[in-house]
Protein backbone atom coordinates (compact mmCIF):
# COMPACT_ATOMS: atom_id res chain seq x y z
CA UNK A 1 0.00 0.00 0.00
CA UNK A 2 1.09 3.52 -0.74
CA UNK A 3 0.94 6.47 1.66
CA UNK A 4 -0.93 9.68 0.93
CA UNK A 5 -1.48 12.99 2.67
CA UNK A 6 -5.11 14.11 2.49
CA UNK A 7 -6.16 17.70 3.24
CA UNK A 8 -9.75 18.21 4.35
CA UNK A 9 -11.86 21.06 5.79
CA UNK A 10 -15.52 21.67 6.54
CA UNK A 11 -17.40 24.14 4.34
CA UNK A 12 -20.29 24.41 6.82
CA UNK A 13 -17.88 25.69 9.48
CA UNK A 14 -16.41 28.18 7.00
CA UNK A 15 -19.87 29.41 6.04
CA UNK A 16 -20.86 29.93 9.69
CA UNK A 17 -17.66 31.85 10.32
CA UNK A 18 -18.37 34.15 7.36
CA UNK A 19 -21.74 34.87 9.01
CA UNK A 20 -20.07 35.50 12.36
CA UNK A 21 -21.60 32.34 13.84
CA UNK A 22 -20.36 29.03 15.23
CA UNK A 23 -21.14 25.58 13.91
CA UNK A 24 -23.42 23.67 16.29
CA UNK A 25 -21.31 20.47 16.32
CA UNK A 26 -17.81 21.21 15.04
CA UNK A 27 -15.03 23.39 16.39
CA UNK A 28 -13.92 26.49 14.52
CA UNK A 29 -10.61 24.88 13.56
CA UNK A 30 -12.49 22.83 10.94
CA UNK A 31 -12.52 26.00 8.83
CA UNK A 32 -8.82 25.28 8.33
CA UNK A 33 -7.42 22.36 6.39
CA UNK A 34 -6.63 19.27 8.48
CA UNK A 35 -4.01 16.90 7.07
CA UNK A 36 -4.17 13.13 7.52
CA UNK A 37 -1.81 10.36 6.50
CA UNK A 38 -3.70 7.58 4.72
CA UNK A 39 -2.58 4.22 3.39
CA UNK A 40 -4.33 3.06 0.22
CA UNK A 41 -3.65 1.37 -3.10
CA UNK A 42 -3.92 4.63 -5.04
CA UNK A 43 -5.12 8.26 -4.88
CA UNK A 44 -8.74 7.28 -5.53
CA UNK A 45 -8.57 4.73 -2.72
CA UNK A 46 -7.21 7.34 -0.31
CA UNK A 47 -9.92 9.81 -1.34
CA UNK A 48 -12.66 7.19 -0.95
CA UNK A 49 -11.38 6.15 2.48
CA UNK A 50 -11.54 9.75 3.70
CA UNK A 51 -14.93 10.39 2.09
CA UNK A 52 -16.39 7.53 4.11
CA UNK A 53 -15.05 9.02 7.33
CA UNK A 54 -15.71 12.66 6.40
CA UNK A 55 -18.76 12.73 4.08
CA UNK A 56 -19.53 15.61 1.74
CA UNK A 57 -23.15 15.61 2.88
CA UNK A 58 -21.87 16.77 6.30
CA UNK A 59 -19.94 19.65 4.73
CA UNK A 60 -16.48 18.09 4.44
CA UNK A 61 -14.39 18.99 1.42
CA UNK A 62 -11.28 17.13 0.35
CA UNK A 63 -8.89 19.83 -0.79
CA UNK A 64 -5.92 17.67 -1.70
CA UNK A 65 -4.63 14.11 -1.97
CA UNK A 66 -0.87 13.91 -2.42
CA UNK A 67 1.50 10.94 -2.45
CA UNK A 68 3.96 10.81 0.44
CA UNK A 69 7.49 9.81 -0.42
Amino acid sequence: MAKFEVGIYNEEVRARQREGLRHKDLSADWADVHYYDVEADDIDGARNKMMRKYPAERGYVIESVDPKY
